[in-house]
């Protein structure tokens, strides 16, 4: 997913069950809505401080699905560097969700293309679940506490708090920051592994490793697509 404040947007169209985002895990017309977190970013590339906000959201709400949701074009990045083709990234963020129970990659905004917005992601998945004859799960949004100052600039922004709780990712020994005013919020203690998708391309493109970093899985991948001029 990728923000923030972008012109509105059509709501996204209602896909069929399983086209973005498998079906199942959710509950049928007479029972409670299943809870899936969404994680979402650009994932260039998915990072071990990924995975462990991913285990400690699954933990602590108890979720039954936790989605990574790859961005298609992050636009906000766009202008600024180049970003590595989605498909490629997608391949990664599998990699890394093979490696937690519960926790999977999530292609809904590879498939609708274009810029990608979180309240679409939001109202698509909410589609599908009813195309499938299943209750809309109860969604979980999941940031890091450096993004909830800039909520407030983010694409339709009052329609996406009323379809959420809020999950902010905090760390051990941190301040706990407001809560921004009109959301359900709930904090989680996410481990304290200080990496960044930015720190670990600079490894890569000066020929360091990046073991511990980023998960064997993943440095299997970006070594077989010959991603970050690793291996050429």
């Amino acid at each position: 997913m990728s923000d923030p404040a972008a012109p509105p947007r059509p709501a996204a169209p209602q896909a069929p069950a399983g086209q973005a985002v498998a079906a199942g895990g959710g509950s049928g017309p007479a029972g409670p809505p299943a809870r899936w977190g969404l994680l979402g970013g650009t994932f260039d590339p998915p990072h071990c401080g990924h995975l462990a906000a991913a285990r400690a959201c699954r933990d602590a709400l108890g979720l039954d699905r936790l989605l990574l949701v790859v961005a298609n074009e992050p636009w906000q990045k766009v202008p600024q560097r180049s970003v590595t083709p989605a498909e490629d990234r997608l391949a990664m963020v599998e990699a890394a969700a093979g490696l937690v129970p519960g926790v999977e990659a999530c292609r809904v905004e590879i498939d609708r293309g274009g810029p990608s917005y979180t309240v679409d992601t939001v109202e698509e998945l909410g589609a599908c679940a009813r195309a499938a004859g299943e209750v809309p799960p109860s969604l979980y949004l999941v940031v890091g506490a450096d993004l909830v100052p800039s909520l407030p600039t983010w694409t339709r922004v009052d329609d996406l708090r009323r379809q959420v709780t809020l999950v902010v990712v905090t760390r051990p020994q941190s301040a706990r920051a407001a809560d921004p005013p009109g959301w359900r919020v709930v904090h989680v203690q996410g481990d304290p592994v200080d990496v960044s998708s930015s720190e670990v391309r600079d490894r890569l493109d000066r020929g360091l490793p990046v073991e511990g970093l980023v998960p064997d899985a993943v440095i299997r991948c970006i070594r077989a697509r010959g991603l970050y001029a690793v291996g050429r």
